[in-house]
């Protein structure tokens, strides 16, 4: 039933969103000349690597040795508005139709996160990744990492077509509120090194 929801639902929204897409990765092609799209390897349902499609928020800048520059440098203003109206994320659509994501479950994240989880933490890997989920909701990159999995985690132990819901209405609000974009003095959010002592 859920995946039938995602795949009605993700076709409709990438039909109406596609315009704006467009537009939106035009303007940023328009203003820094590089291309507009992101696509990077995540960790999909049972750690398998999948390629996740966004909007570009930030320039591909790099110091003398090629190395990227740190991301408050490399954050656009233009790419801040993205993020806090969460356009950035609409062409995940577009996995969610392939099968690879769903609306709601535990965040993709970076594959080599994979070896850092603890047992209990492994279980966000049980079900298909979100655009959202329980823990943007209820915090999004202002919560610790632990505090995300937790979250997440019990997302797994729970879910339901009813929680679904309730995460997708939050979801909404929390757009509309635009709180949580990023961590406590990051532009974004601390790269994950494994547990915290």
């Amino acid at each position: 039933m859920k995946r039938w929801i995602d795949l009605c639902v993700a076709t409709l929204l990438l039909v109406i969103a596609s315009p704006i897409i467009l537009v939106c990765g035009s303007i940023f092609y328009i203003l820094y000349r590089e291309k507009p799209f992101y696509v990077s390897q995540r960790a999909g349902k049972d750690g398998l690597p999948f390629s996740i499609y966004k909007l570009k928020s930030m320039r591909t800048l790099v110091d003398e040795d090629g190395n990227a520059l740190p991301d408050a440098e490399r954050l656009t203003k233009y790419g801040v508005m993205l993020r806090k109206l969460s356009i950035d994320e609409l062409p995940q659509l577009l996995n969610i139709i392939k099968g690879e994501m769903s609306f709601i479950g535990p965040r993709p994240l970076l594959l080599e996160y994979n070896q850092l989880y603890t047992e209990e933490q492994r279980r966000r890997l049980n079900v298909l990744p979100g655009i959202t989920g329980l823990a943007q909701v209820k915090g999004r990159n202002s919560l610790s990492w632990e505090e995300k999995f937790d979250f997440d985690c019990h997302y797994v132990k729970h879910q339901s077509l009813l929680l679904d819901f309730k995460i997708a209405l939050l979801t909404i609000y929390k757009v509309v509120q635009r709180d949580g974009i990023s961590q406590d003095d990051q532009a974004t959010m601390s790269k994950f090194t494994g547990i915290t002592p």
